[in-house]
C-alpha cells in the first residue's frame, strides 16, 4: 500500500538575519517570509489510516526516511524557497486582496456595488485602505447559488474593469470559473485570474489561461456552489484539500501555466463544514509545502457566525481579522477580506509585535 508523508512547518518566530546573512536565530526561514520555523508535524498516510506526530527540526534531519527520501526532502526544500513575485507584487511580506463583488447576491455585499461607478469607487476606497490587489467578481459562488451566463458575467465584470484599470495601481484580479470571460478580461487589463474551480468547471480554462499568461489562483471546492456544503465527506480533509491542489498544480505546469505563477487557496467554505472548516484553518502551514504561495479567503464567512453566534455576514469583521491573523501567523501571503482597512491595522500591528520594530509597517 502507497504510503504519502507530509510536513507542517510549527514552531514560528521571527526571521531575523544575523550578520551572517546563512543563519537565523534558531529556526529555518519559512518561504522568504516574515517568520521562520522551528519544528515540523510530519503526518504519514497509508490508504484511509493518518498518523500524525511533531518533532524538532534535528530530528527530522536525523530520521531515516527510506524510500521517502527524496519526497521528505523536496517537501522540506519548498518550504525554505522564497516565492517569486507575483505581477510585480512581492510575497515576503503578507498582501490584502480586496473584494469587490458586482454581484446582486453575493452572501455578504450583494447589490451593494452591483453599478460600474459605486463598484470603482469602492474599489479604489478598498486601495486606499491598503489593498494591493482588487479581486472583481460578476458570479457569486455561495452555497446555493446558481451559475451566471456568461454574457451576463461579462456584462456584470468588464464595465467595471475597463472604468478601473487606469485609476489605479493595484493589481486586478477577476475572479471568474469561465474561459471566455478569462480571455476577455485579460484583454481589458487584469492581471490576475481567480478561479474556485482551479481551472476544472470549464474545460478549456486550462488552456486559455496557459495562453494568457497571468497568474492563476487555485482555489479547492468540493462540488458544484449549488450543492457543495450538502453533504461534503472527507478521508482527512487537509490531506484531501492538499493532494487536490497538488493535482491541480501538477495539471497546470502540463498545460504550461509555470507553477511561479500560481497561488493556492484551501477554499474555506466550499465544500466544508464547520469542523472541516477549522481543521484547514488550524493547518494552513501545510500548504507551502506546495512551493507557491498561500491565500485564504474565510473573510465574513459562515463558519464565523457559526463558531460566535453571529447571523449578520456584516457584524463578523473581529472574527474575519481572527481568522486572515492566524493564517497570517503560519505564514499566508495573501488574505482576501471585505474589511481591508480594519485587516491592515491588525496586521501592521501584528508586525510590528513580531519584529519588535515599528520600521515594519
Amino acid at each position: 500500500m502507497q504510503r504519502s508523508v507530509y510536513l507542517r512547518p510549527v514552531g514560528f518566530i521571527p526571521h531575523k538575519n544575523s550578520e551572517d546573512e546563512g543563519e537565523v536565530w534558531g529556526g529555518i526561514p519559512l518561504a522568504g517570509g516574515p517568520l521562520a520555523f522551528t519544528g515540523l508535524e510530519i503526518a504519514e498516510r497509508r490508504g484511509t489510516s493518518v498518523t500524525r506526530r511533531t518533532c524538532s527540526l534535528s530530528e527530522f534531519f536525523e530520521r531515516d526516511w527510506g524510500r521517502q527520501t527524496l519526497s521528505a526532502a523536496d517537501l522540506f526544500e519548498a518550504l525554505r524557497q522564497p516565492r517569486p513575485r507575483i505581477s510585480g507584487l512581492p510575497m515576503d511580506r503578507p498582501q490584502i486582496m480586496g473584494i469587490v463583488n458586482v454581484t446582486p447576491d453575493s452572501f455578504s455585499d450583494g447589490g451593494s456595488f452591483d453599478g460600474v461607478q459605486a463598484a470603482v469607487d469602492h474599489a479604489l476606497r478598498l486601495e486606499e485602505e491598503g489593498a494591493t490587489i482588487l479581486d472583481i467578481g460578476g458570479e457569486s459562488t455561495r452555497p446555493g447559488s446558481d451559475t451566471v451566463p456568461v454574457d451576463e458575467e461579462l456584462r456584470r465584470v468588464l464595465p467595471v474593469l475597463e472604468a478601473l484599470r487606469p485609476k489605479t495601481e493595484a493589481l486586478i484580479s477577476v475572479d471568474t470559473r469561465k474561459a471566455r470571460v478569462m480571455s476577455a478580461v485579460a484583454d481589458a487589463g487584469a492581471d490576475i485570474l481567480n478561479d474556485v474551480s482551479a481551472l476544472t468547471y470549464d474545460t478549456d480554462a486550462i488552456h486559455v489561461a496557459a495562453e494568457l499568461g497571468l497568474p492563476v489562483m487555485l482555489m479547492h471546492a468540493q462540488g458544484d456552489p449549488k450543492t457543495m456544503n450538502d453533504a461534503p465527506q472527507y478521508s482527512d480533509v487537509v490531506l484531501d484539500v492538499f493532494d487536490f491542489l497538488e493535482r491541480r498544480i501538477h495539471a497546470c505546469e502540463s498545460a504550461g501555466i509555470p507553477r511561479d505563477k500560481l497561488i493556492v487557496d484551501p477554499g474555506i467554505g466550499f465544500g466544508k463544514h464547520l469542523h472541516h472548516n477549522v481543521a484547514v484553518l488550524s493547518s494552513m502551514g501545510l500548504f507551502h509545502t506546495l512551493g507557491v504561495p498561500v491565500l485564504l479567503g474565510a473573510s465574513r464567512k459562515k463558519l464565523i457566525g457559526q463558531l460566535c453566534n453571529v447571523d449578520d455576514a456584516k457584524a463578523r469583521v473581529p472574527g474575519s481579522i481572527a481568522a486572515a491573523l492566524s493564517s497570517i501567523a503560519q505564514g499566508v501571503q495573501i488574505v482576501r477580506v471585505h474589511d481591508v482597512a480594519e485587516t491592515k491595522q491588525a496586521i501592521s500591528v501584528w508586525m510590528a509585535a513580531l519584529m519588535g520594530d515599528e520600521k515594519v509597517v
